[in-house]
């Protein structure tokens, strides 16, 4: 067994070398208008601080955003790519602030690389934990094969979008943490905190990861109507307070460039209604994400029917946030390679971690777990 994690241990440091040296050729001119513009938040902190929050169009008295256009070739006279005009008469960007001010934290020109590979050995690390709790054969090779697959995904399809790396590391920690809770901490409040601050802290990179509260917020609603007592509310309340704290950034981005913390930056063509379009969930079909969706959906069937006593309330959380968030990106009317990434993986990892937790329990505990308890 040991042989057999150390061999899979080692898949995950080559795959993360691996991924390190093709980060290290990786440019910042794509080409790409999403590029430019997490770079020109990234900026504007660097230039203004915290003031970099406002990120008017007009801001741009050293030229950065002007040469950033003329590099891609953008046709000059024309308003810049992200910046739909907002309620109040100015082009403001549509994204929220975190993933800028992550790229604001390294040197400019050499930003996107340390983003990456920051990102990327984060979901190294809780890999290797997977790998480490399992105590059968089977268990060793389910966490060997994930985290080789998860570290994949860092540069396929995550590279498509800087704001899925951060993302990416989110969702593997907030899944280690769901299944600790559920599976072995759960009348600990301080799980439940957590959870709450990073699912906020991920709306900051990308808004429509709002969407992965919602399988949190159907689990304590209903724990709490099922029980009416003071520790469930208590539990529902600290996650909601932790999760607008996380989120706060973004209130407060929406304050300053659309006059409103609850009004959007984004444009018309990107608040669409949802409905259904067979085109799009033809896309979905002929793409990763859609393994990526039979491996989420089929293992917490999988967890729902094997699972006992917290891991099968795992289940049954994952089970309602995928239902919510496939149901809104299946029937958004924009496709993009990366869209239900970050609910699969939160799911994948929170199955993984709760299977990997329960056996576990019934065995040797984990040398986390002894720490933890101790």
């Amino acid at each position: 067994m040991k042989i057999l994690k150390f061999a899979f241990g080692l898949i995950c440091v080559l795959i993360l070398a691996s991924n390190i040296r093709t980060m290290s050729h990786w440019t910042e001119a794509r080409g790409v208008y999403d590029d430019v513009c997490y770079l020109r938040q990234a900026h504007l902190f660097q230039l203004y601080g915290i003031s970099g929050l406002d990120t008017d169009v007009s801001r741009d008295g050293d030229g950065f955003l002007q040469s950033k256009l003329k590099e891609i070739g953008f046709p000059e006279g024309r308003v810049a790519p992200c910046h739909p005009p907002a309620r109040n008469g100015k082009y403001v960007l549509q994204y929220p602030p975190g993933t800028g001010f992550l790229l604001a934290l390294f040197p400019q020109g050499h930003q996107v690389v340390p983003l990456y590979v920051s990102a990327s050995l984060i979901v190294c690390g809780f890999a290797l934990l997977g790998i480490a709790y399992a105590r059968s054969l089977f268990a060793v090779v389910t966490a060997g094969v994930f985290g080789a697959l998860a570290l994949y995904l860092m540069i396929n399809p995550a590279k498509a979008s800087y704001s899925i790396a951060p993302t990416m590391a989110i969702c593997a920690a907030a899944g280690y943490l769901t299944a600790l809770w559920l599976t072995t901490i759960k009348h600990n409040m301080w799980p439940v905190a957590l959870i709450g601050l990073l699912l906020g802290l991920s709306v900051n990179f990308r808004l429509p990861n709002l969407f992965l509260v919602a399988g949190y917020v159907l689990f304590l609603g209903v724990a709490f109507l099922w029980s009416r007592t003071a520790a469930t509310f208590a539990r529902g309340l600290v996650f909601g307070i932790a999760f607008v704290v996380g989120m706060a950034p973004t209130l407060i981005a929406n304050a300053i460039n659309a006059g409103s913390p609850f009004r959007t930056t984004y444009g018309s063509e990107d608040a669409l209604a949802p409905e259904v379009n067979l085109e799009i969930l033809g896309q979905y079909l002929h793409d990763m994400q859609f393994v990526l969706m039979l491996l989420a959906i089929g293992s917490t069937a999988w967890l729902l029917r094997i699972g006992k006593g917290g891991a099968r309330q795992v289940a049954f959380l994952v089970a309602g946030n995928l239902l919510v968030n496939l149901v809104f990106f299946l029937s958004h009317p924009i496709f993009t390679p990366y869209y239900v990434l970050p609910v699969t993986m939160l799911s994948a990892w929170s199955v993984c971690f709760a299977n990997l937790m329960q056996s576990a329990e019934t065995g040797e505990r984990a040398p986390l777990d002894q720490a933890i308890r101790a």
